[in-house]
């Protein structure tokens, strides 16, 4: 009886420990800064347990390892698509975002009298690839590394950095999923593509009140996984994609999905992919006589859209992870010693590379040259969150997503004028847990 008893007495205590979990969960953030509105399910009931609520942990060995001696350089890594990629362009932004950062820490300081080093690598959106350069890295020797921008190069440089061990700071890959590995060898210094699905979803369906959107989007991972939480929230407003049409990276003739998106009679159109895919659509759009509203995905937001489209581009409406324009000191340095160093100015790529960089850096030089401790300090949510960065305070959640600030960005007389994103969520403060 008395076993029976105590038994039971355990039995309760579990219960009541399962009930608090929940109901602690059911109070945080929601992961992503997901409101309830946009949460799936949430309408119906609440769900039992939520994920990403705890930061994983790094338990093995390492941190007794003490730093080399006679180095003659510091060695920091970069992975990026600089040959054989479509996306070229923005890793020459990313790298020398990465450069001018690393130039600039050699004039203050060096570490320990030490130079750093860049030591750089292409990444070209090949499976198995990205794994190879991340092999070379440890080869060599680097501390942590810098990259990609591409979904597949970024997961399976991902994947390697886990028998590596060396840390990765990704300042330029949007994929909601990249966070979602369990992994924790890694931090995201760069808004992702659920936030900016929930910022164009809130814009197009809220604040412009359309009801028959339709999408082409580039038919690779960019753009599936890309529209996939914008797509969610369209759902979960009660109005669902009425069509989705595809196009393959490289194509210039998109006449076959335009005339099908025509006939659908949509009042809006949102296009997701690259910078020069979108400019051709763009203007295949009004030549077609359509002349609906346009949105489009973040990499628009560029000189190289603008050029191609032309007057189409007029009132298009994006998403951009930082305020060019914002009346940031750090900011303003940054550009004019980008623009006298590379002779371009700097794009958002370039702008959250050298965030990114300057965290690494930042690291070395507070716990020294240990992998494992580098790793420690850019995840521990207290050594860097909060960071004042050229893009804005960058701030994590328990999965190391940068929940920083998303703009919108509209064209206006041939130029983008970047404005502050309809608030779907606010964060109530540095600590909370953020779940999903």
């Amino acid at each position: 009886m008395g076993n029976n008893i105590k038994l039971l007495f355990m039995l309760l205590l579990i219960l009541m420990f399962q009930f608090k979990e929940v109901k602690a969960q059911k109070k945080d953030l929601k992961y992503g800064k997901t409101p309830d509105k946009y949460f799936p399910y949430n309408s119906f009931q609440k769900a039992y347990k939520y994920h990403f609520v705890d930061p994983i942990e790094f338990n093995g060995a390492g941190r007794e390892k003490l730093p080399p001696k006679n180095l003659k350089e510091v060695r920091i890594g970069f992975l990026g698509p600089l040959e054989g990629s479509p996306i070229k362009p923005l890793g020459e932004q990313m790298l020398n975002g990465c450069k001018l950062a690393i130039e600039e820490a050699n004039k203050n300081g060096l570490y320990n009298g030490i130079p750093f080093k860049l030591m750089i690598h292409n990444d070209v959106g090949l499976w198995g690839a990205a794994a190879n350069e991340v092999v070379k890295m440890d080869d060599e020797k680097v501390w942590a590394f810098l990259g990609s921008i591409d979904d597949i190069v970024s997961h399976v440089a991902l994947r390697a950095t886990l028998k590596a061990e060396i840390m990765m700071v990704n300042s330029g890959d949007p994929d909601p999923t990249y966070t979602e590995t369990n992994i924790p060898w890694m931090i995201r210094v760069i808004s992702d593509d659920r936030q900016s699905g929930y910022a164009l979803a809130t814009y197009i369906f809220e604040i412009k009140k359309h009801k028959r959107v339709a999408v082409i989007r580039t038919n690779s991972r960019y753009g599936r996984v890309g529209v996939m939480e914008y797509s969610g929230v369209a759902t979960r407003l009660g109005h669902p994609m009425m069509m989705e049409e595809r196009f393959n990276e490289g194509e210039t003739d998109f006449k076959m999905q335009l005339e099908n998106i025509k006939r659908m009679n949509p009042d809006g159109i949102l296009i997701w992919g690259n910078a020069i895919e979108s400019g051709f659509i763009v203007k295949q759009i009004r030549d077609l006589g359509i002349k609906v509203p346009i949105y489009a995905s973040d990499r628009v937001v560029s000189d190289e859209f603008l050029k191609i489209a032309g007057e189409a581009a007029e009132g298009i409406v994006s998403t951009s992870q930082y305020d060019p324009n914002a009346n940031n000191p750090k900011l303003k340095d940054f550009k004019a010693a980008y623009l006298k160093r590379f002779g371009i100015k700097p794009n958002v790529f370039a702008t959250h590379a050298y965030d990114g960089m300057n965290l690494i850096i930042a690291a070395i030089r507070k716990v020294g040259l240990n992998r494992v401790l580098i790793r420690d300090a850019l995840t521990d949510l207290k050594t860097f969150q909060g960071y004042k960065g050229i893009t804005g305070k960058i701030i994590f959640d328990q999965n190391w997503n940068d929940l920083g600030d998303i703009f919108m960005a509209k064209v206006e007389n041939g130029v983008f004028k970047i404005s502050k994103a309809p608030k779907y969520e606010v964060i109530k403060g540095l600590g909370k847990k953020v779940g999903y």
